[in-house]
């Protein structure tokens, strides 16, 4: 299914504790936790999921406790950018023109968009065959540039924009909306935690996409350390572990 992508490094990094500005040995971290499987809020109020998992493994290796906000998905650039955090991790797309303001880890999953529709409705197997459809996203993401684009092309009729994937999956349910365009992964965690929800994803319908942790620009000392441990984490077997939690099957490894 999907993979992680690491590029290999030609030089050797120290994973001794970093001596970046954190204050006491934390890494502080924003997130938007709305995006099932890789963050979400659980029922006691913990975050969950894929990328909490794996940022916190990363804070295991670097010896950093890490502390994690949940902030809304337009607010995490800037509060990157205005040294609130010391990272992001959230299903990022790595995008050239998010990479103009910050920068990326090495990639770490591997994903496609989809496009969700009401069960019994046209087949919609590819983005060309959305013209006349009315979409809705989450707000900032990859599905939303995607839609923007659909629609200055003159193929979408409308694009509405929501805080979480949730609400645009229910916009879709009360027919406000044809289609949601969103990542595939977490189209299918939505689908198998309602599993009454009245959707279905058609499946791939773009090239494919890859997250990365954004830091800020500044922080190259930061960047190098994050990178060597994912490549550590991917050696020792935990990057699979926690794909496999997640996803039900074990990370390919790259070798």
């Amino acid at each position: 299914m999907k993979k992680l992508v690491v590029l290999i490094l030609t030089v050797t990094l120290s994973l001794a504790l970093p001596t970046f500005a954190f204050g006491q040995g934390v890494l502080r971290v924003a997130t938007e936790a709305g995006f099932m499987p890789f963050e979400y809020v659980g029922e006691t109020g913990q975050l969950l999921g894929f990328d909490m998992d794996l940022i916190r493994a990363i804070g295991q290796v670097l010896g950093l406790e890490v502390k994690i906000d949940n902030i809304s998905w337009d607010g995490l650039i800037p509060a990157l950018l205005n040294n609130n955090y010391d990272a992001v991790i959230a299903g990022v797309t790595i995008t050239p023109e998010r990479q103009n303001s910050v920068d990326f880890s090495d990639p770490y999953f591997e994903s496609v968009l989809t496009i969700v529709t009401k069960q019994g409705a046209a087949s919609l197997a590819s983005l060309d065959s959305l013209t006349g459809k009315a979409a809705a996203v989450q707000i900032s993401t990859t599905g939303d540039f995607t839609a923007s684009d659909l629609y200055d092309e003159g193929k979408l009729k409308s694009v509405s924009r929501f805080d979480t994937v949730a609400d645009a999956m229910q916009a879709v349910i009360i027919g406000v909306a044809d289609v949601v365009i969103v990542d595939l992964p977490v189209a299918q965690a939505y689908l198998d935690a309602n599993p009454h929800a009245p959707l279905i994803a058609a499946g791939a319908v773009a090239a494919n996409e890859y997250y990365g942790i954004a830091v800020n620009k500044n922080n190259q000392e930061l960047l190098e350390q994050i990178n060597s441990a994912l490549i550590e984490l991917e050696e020792n077997g935990t990057y699979a572990e926690i794909y496999n939690k997640w996803f039900g099957a074990a990370a390919p490894q790259t070798n």
